[in-house]
C-alpha cells in the first residue's frame, strides 16, 4: 500500500478535529499517518489532539508555543511529510470514504501525474450540505480524467479550481517545487496548484472526495467592497511569483502568461460591474483601472463593453432599466 501523510493544521477547531482525524484513519487501501499541527489554539485543541494521539499510534500531535499563521503551519507539514503522497487537510474539513484510495490508485496508474483532486460537498454553518463543488462541471465528465499541465492552467485561469481538501500530491514533487509563499496568505493554494501543474500532469476524480465547511468569513460570490481589489492584487502577485518559481517551460510560455493575465482582467471587470450595481462607483473605477494594468487586451472583452455601457447610462438609470427587465421577465 502507498503511504499517505496527512498534515492537519488546526486553529480553534477542537470541535471539528476528531471527525477530521477519524475520516483519515478510516480510509481503506492506503497506509496513513497523521500530524495534527495546533497553531497555539486558545480552545481545548490540546486535550482533543493529545487524546487522539494516545488512542492511535498513527497520529502525532504538535502544539506551537506561539501562533505562527497558516502559511508557516502548512510548510511545517510539508517538511514533515515523507510518505508516497501528501495531503493538507484543514481541521474543519473531512474526507469521505474511499477518497485516499481513489487518489492513490490514480497516482499509481499514472506516474506522470503530480497531484490529483476531485469534487467536494459543501457544508453550511448549520451543518446542512448545500451543494457540490464540481470543478469540471457534471456534464459528460469521465470518472477519471488526466490533464496536462497547460490544460489544467487553462481550466483554472485566475481562480482556484481545486477544492483544497481533495488535493493529494506526490510528496517528492511537493518537496521539489517548494513551500507555500508567505506573501500569498489568500492566494497560496491557487499558486501552488499552478506551480505543481507546471512540472507534471494533473488527475481529476469525478467523485465526492471530501467535505468543505463554509463559514460566514469565507462565503464566496459576495460583493465585499474595496476588499475585492486587495484579493485581485494578490492573485496578480500569485502569477508574478508563479512565473519566477515555476518550471522553465512555463517561464518561457508567453501564451499561458497572457491567458492568465487576460482571465484575471476579465474577472476583475466582473467585480467592477458588481461594485457599480452597488452604487460604489469609486471602487468600480479602481477595479477597472486594475484590469487595464493587468491586461490591456480586456478593452475588447464583453465584460468591458458591459461595464462601459453601465457607466454611460449611469447607475440610477441602469438600476431602473434592470428593474423593468426583471418585471417583464417575471
Amino acid at each position: 500500500m502507498q503511504r499517505v501523510d496527512v498534515a492537519i493544521p488546526c486553529y480553534n477547531y477542537a470541535h471539528f478535529l476528531e471527525e477530521c482525524v477519524e475520516s483519515v484513519l478510516s480510509q481503506a487501501g492506503v497506509d496513513v499517518r497523521v500530524l495534527i499541527l495546533d497553531d497555539c489554539s486558545p480552545d481545548n485543541t490540546p486535550e482533543v489532539g493529545m487524546a487522539l494521539a494516545s488512542r492511535d499510534k498513527r497520529v502525532t500531535y504538535r502544539r506551537h508555543a506561539a501562533n505562527m499563521g497558516h502559511i508557516a503551519t502548512y510548510n511545517e507539514g510539508i517538511d514533515w511529510a515523507g510518505g508516497d503522497l501528501f495531503l493538507l487537510l484543514s481541521a474543519d474539513d473531512y474526507l469521505l470514504p474511499g477518497a485516499l484510495g481513489r487518489s492513490a490508485e490514480l497516482m499509481r496508474n499514472y506516474p506522470d501525474v503530480g497531484f490529483a483532486f476531485g469534487n467536494a460537498l459543501i457544508a453550511e454553518p448549520d451543518c446542512m450540505m448545500s451543494k457540490r463543488a464540481d470543478p469540471l462541471g457534471d456534464n459528460n465528465v469521465h470518472p477519471m480524467q488526466i490533464l496536462s499541465g497547460p490544460q489544467f492552467m487553462r481550466l483554472s485561469g485566475a481562480s482556484n479550481l481545486v477544492p483544497t481538501p481533495t488535493a493529494v500530491v506526490r510528496t517528492a514533487l511537493q518537496k521539489q517545487v517548494g513551500a507555500y509563499h508567505k506573501e500569498l496568505p489568500h492566494a497560496g493554494d491557487m499558486e501552488m496548484w499552478l506551480r505543481l501543474a507546471s512540472h507534471a500532469g494533473v488527475g481529476f476524480i469525478n467523485d465526492d472526495q471530501a467535505v468543505y465547511r463554509r463559514h460566514a468569513t469565507n462565503m464566496s460570490l459576495q460583493y465585499y467592497g474595496e476588499n475585492i481589489l486587495s484579493d485581485l492584487r494578490q492573485r496578480k502577485k500569485a502569477f508574478d511569483i508563479l512565473f519566477s518559481h515555476a518550471a522553465d517551460s512555463l517561464k518561457k510560455d508567453e501564451v499561458i502568461r497572457r491567458f492568465l493575465a487576460r482571465d484575471l482582467g476579465k474577472k476583475a471587470l466582473q467585480q467592477a460591474g458588481i461594485a457599480f450595481n452597488n452604487f460604489d462607483i469609486a471602487t468600480a473605477v479602481a477595479i477597472q483601472r486594475f484590469a487595464m494594468e493587468v491586461s490591456p487586451e480586456v478593452r475588447n472583452s464583453l465584460p468591458w463593453i458591459k461595464l462601459v455601457c453601465k457607466q454611460t447610462i449611469g447607475p440610477k438609470y441602469w438600476y431602473a432599466l434592470n428593474s423593468i427587465r426583471r418585471r417583464v421577465a417575471a
